[in-house]
């Protein structure tokens, strides 16, 4: 059996008691203004791809109040937008910040879902912490 869905977030757990995802990742770098020009620039470029073409999962699915510990996953078969990811990563890497790769066939309870994507919440506290 392959694993069907992928996830990069952070090994740690934020101060919400979540693990910050991939993009929260890079976004909370350029928030701090600390990204080279290069990477800055990939950053820009590449958030506005995602923007422009990955559906955007309803609010209610990231509400707290209802699924405080949601995640996004990429389904493995959406490689258009799991080949941009090594771009992510090195923006970490270079900055020292962990990210680790979760692989799974069965992230947890379904919130949404869209031909590359889920948005789950864990069954189990294994699942998501």
């Amino acid at each position: 059996m392959s694993d069907r869905f992928i996830r990069y977030e952070s090994p740690l757990l934020n101060d919400d008691g979540r693990r910050t995802g991939l993009f929260g990742l890079v976004n909370g770098l350029a928030r701090h203004g600390l990204l080279s020009d290069t990477e800055h620039e990939f950053w820009r470029i590449n958030n506005a791809w995602y923007d422009r073409t990955l559906i955007y999962p309803p609010p209610e699915a990231y509400d707290r109040g209802i699924y405080p510990q949601a995640a996004s996953w990429f389904r493995t078969s959406a490689t258009e937008f799991l080949g941009r990811v090594p771009g992510y990563l090195a923006i970490l890497r270079a900055h020292g910040v962990d990210c680790v790769e979760r692989r799974s066939d069965d992230p947890g309870a379904v919130v949404y879902e869209d031909e590359h994507q889920v948005v789950v919440v864990p069954r189990s506290p294994a699942d998501g912490l």
